[in-house]
Parts: C-alpha cells; structure tokens; sequence
C-alpha cells in the first residue's frame, strides 16, 4: 500500500484543523452595538455652515463613497433607511503652514481643517449615535486660490469619511488610536490602556 495517499490525507486533516481554530477568530465586533441593526442608511445633503460653496455636495459625496467602498450599510433613500445619518459643516478652519519669503502675510502653503458635527437617527427622528469627525491636510496656494481651496476641502473631506465610516462601522476612529509616547517620558506611556476595545489587555 502506498504511502502517498495516508500522507495526502494527513495533511488535508491538519490543514483543515488549522484553518477551524481560526475561523472564530475576530478583531471586534463587525459593527457598535448602537448600529447593530442598522443593515440600511441614507445620506440627505449635510447642512453648510461653511463659507465655501458647494462643499455639502463634495463632504456629502465623500461620505456616500466612502459607506459604499466599506459594505457595512447598503446606501438607500430616507423613506427605506433603518437610519439616517445627518451632518452639518461647521465652517472651515485654515492655518498658515509657510509665507512667502519677501511678504510673510502671503500665504504660500496652508492647513486646512474640516469638521463635520454628525448623528444618526431613526426614521422617527430617535437619535442612534452623534458626534464629531475631523479631517486635515495642507495645500499649496497658486495664482488660483479658489481652486487650489477645493482640492484641499476634497483631500480633507477623503480623510474625515474614512474617520466617519470607521467610527459607524466599527466603533472607532482615529481620535481613539493611542497617542504616541514622548520620548521625554516614555515611563508615563508604559502601561497606557488603549481606547481601542480590542486592544486593551
């Protein structure tokens, strides 16, 4: 009798094994037990209190994409949504990051921070969850300054839907990621407790 088949065999059995003891395996749960029987959500135009135009379509849209890139919630208009999630712009934040050498009051490079107040409600307006996602980049201010604008609000709105559809999705976003130690005090960081849920020891 050959032994080829018996070897075949045993492999298949310890493969199989390995692969049983991590299918149970997770990191978290799929979804916050807030948006546990969320399976459908709707996105209305979030409301502008920003100075810019047109930058609800653009947040709003970011969003949208986003929630369809991840799968979590199926996208659907307000009538059929399990929840409806709702945003308002609060206006737009810049900071000079460098200045022209010959005039410093020329901006030359500039922070842009996006902030998006947020909740999730119900059909009958019960409120599910609410909070606040921001998103920050910097650009670089040509002779068009409206234009170069709008491509910095689209890069910071790109990173505030990550941060918003992480934290709708899985609980968290990047403002729960542990702060990075200073490597002033790096006793003071040992021992630190994640506010990660499945990170904490």
């Amino acid at each position: 009798m050959s032994r080829i088949p018996v070897i075949c065999a045993l492999v298949a059995i310890v493969a199989a094994g390995g692969l049983t003891s991590c299918a149970g395996y997770r990191l978290g749960s799929d979804r916050p037990a807030a948006m546990e029987g969320v399976q459908t959500i709707a996105v209305p135009l979030f409301r502008n209190d920003s100075s810019i135009p047109r930058s609800s379509a653009i947040i709003t849209n970011r969003v949208v994409a986003q929630l369809q890139n991840d799968g979590t919630y199926r996208i659907v208009d307000t009538g059929k949504a399990d929840a409806i999630l709702r945003g308002t712009i609060r206006p737009l934040s810049r900071r000079q990051l460098r200045g022209d050498k010959r005039n410093t009051l020329r901006t030359i490079e500039q922070e842009i921070k996006l902030v998006l107040d947020y909740s999730v409600e119900t059909r009958s307006g019960a409120v599910i969850s609410t909070g606040s996602v921001e998103g920050v980049t910097s650009v670089y201010l040509d002779a068009n300054f409206q234009r170069s604008e709008y491509q910095g609000l689209d890069d910071a709105a790109a990173k505030m839907a990550q941060d918003l559809v992480s934290r709708l999705a899985e609980g968290w976003g990047s403002a729960d990621l542990p702060s990075v130690p200073s490597s002033a005090a790096p006793a003071a960081y040992q021992g630190a407790e994640s506010r990660i849920p499945f990170l904490r020891r």
